[in-house]
């Protein structure tokens, strides 16, 4: 009985929690978090780095200046205000969070004025872990406390931190789930700590040739040590939100899924693993074509399994790229650019909601496959 008691008492005394954040932090971060997904509403995620913005303005024989740059995104900022039905949050990069609108109205101001959230992407990319095969750990967490503190006097509410993560014969190994899910729960800490909402990002990238189940399996796995993660370093969790990957076959698998076989191993890997205090899910597009991942979404919302989280979407590639096809660096282009952003941003927030009704109608740019190997921001 002795030794039961001091066992208890061990375990109390290990399990108290010192107070990390008040009341009124608390209610901030999940009023942001709630902002951002409120019903028919998702992100667009601007934060590619210079280097991924390159490959971007390529495609379509743009140089890639810094001008070039700073006008396509004025392009997607400067739309009706009414993209605010469809849109809350925007995610910067740390070179747009600074530039300003043709107009001379700086980026975060033009966001706000819609009634937007501002976000900033924090992570340093990715750098190797020794004795694995090829994978990877994120960098940025020193200094990341100094930096969320300057970015949120600059205007920006949540902030995003990408862990990437591949199947193959040996991965992901439990080295790589534990060192992410506890770089990501280390991030997520020292963001909340400086009034930023974190988006948790562990994506697993759809290289391999593996089948459904292998995907379910891994990102269960993988979803589960991050929130465990996240309860060891007390984050609050109404405060947060989720940015995964959908569960998808392998992009070199033979068999091809329907939405609806995606849409039931994505909830049913995330209702095994996601507490239901987590108010939202975004879906990275991970590669698929625009209308792919709209289809995908749409799906995930209509399963007839329960969901207490919105699931809602956070995409890049999937959101810009017909406004890339049709503006091709031309300023006469830019209504037509402007246009098909809205576009997409209408059926991704009807998908949001399990209500979008393809016409069958989708342009070519629409189709077409972002899927690019290992892919990097």
């Amino acid at each position: 009985n002795v030794w039961i008691n001091v066992s208890f008492l061990c375990l109390l005394r290990m399990t108290h929690q010192y107070p990390s954040l008040s009341p009124d932090q608390k209610k901030e971060l999940a009023t942001i978090a709630q902002r951002i997904v409120a019903p028919g509403k998702g992100i667009l995620a601007a934060d590619e780095s210079t280097g991924t913005m390159a490959k971007r303005l390529q495609k379509i024989n743009v140089e890639n200046t810094e001008e070039n740059r700073r006008y396509f995104r004025d392009l997607l900022f400067s739309v009706d205000p009414s993209i605010s039905e469809n849109v809350g949050g925007v995610i910067f990069f740390h070179e747009t969070l600074y530039q300003k609108s043709d107009k001379g109205v700086p980026f975060p101001q033009v966001i706000k004025e819609k009634g937007i959230v501002v976000g900033i992407k924090v992570d340093k990319g990715t750098a190797g872990l020794n004795g694995t095969d090829g994978e990877t750990t994120t960098q940025g967490l020193d200094g990341l406390s100094e930096r969320c503190a300057q970015y949120k006097k600059d205007g920006c509410d949540f902030a995003k931190w990408r862990c990437v993560l591949k199947i193959s014969d040996s991965c992901p190994s439990a080295l790589a789930i534990a060192e992410n899910a506890n770089v990501l729960a280390r991030y997520a800490s020292i963001c909340q700590q400086n009034g930023l909402v974190p988006i948790v990002e562990p994506e697993i990238l759809p290289d391999g040739d593996h089948d459904l189940q292998r995907c379910q399996y891994a990102t269960e796995k993988v979803l589960a040590a991050v929130y465990k993660a996240l309860s060891d370093h007390h984050v609050y969790l109404e405060g947060t939100l989720l940015k995964p990957n959908m569960v998808t076959a392998g992009h070199s698998c033979p068999k091809k899924y329907t939405p609806q076989e995606v849409a039931m191993a994505t909830v049913s890997a995330l209702r095994r693993t996601v507490p239901a205090a987590v108010p939202g899910i975004c879906f990275l597009s991970g590669g698929q074509s625009e209308e792919e991942a709209s289809l995908n979404l749409n799906a995930i919302n209509q399963t007839p399994l329960h969901r207490p989280w919105k699931l809602s979407f956070s995409y890049g590639r999937a959101l810009q790229a017909s406004a890339l096809a049709a503006w091709k660096g031309k300023p006469e282009n830019r209504k037509a650019a402007q246009e098909a952003f809205v576009t997409r941003a209408k059926i991704n927030s009807l998908a949001s909601k399990g209500e979008y009704k393809p016409t069958g109608q989708a342009d070519k740019a629409a189709t077409q496959s972002l899927y690019t190997a290992s892919y990097v921001y």
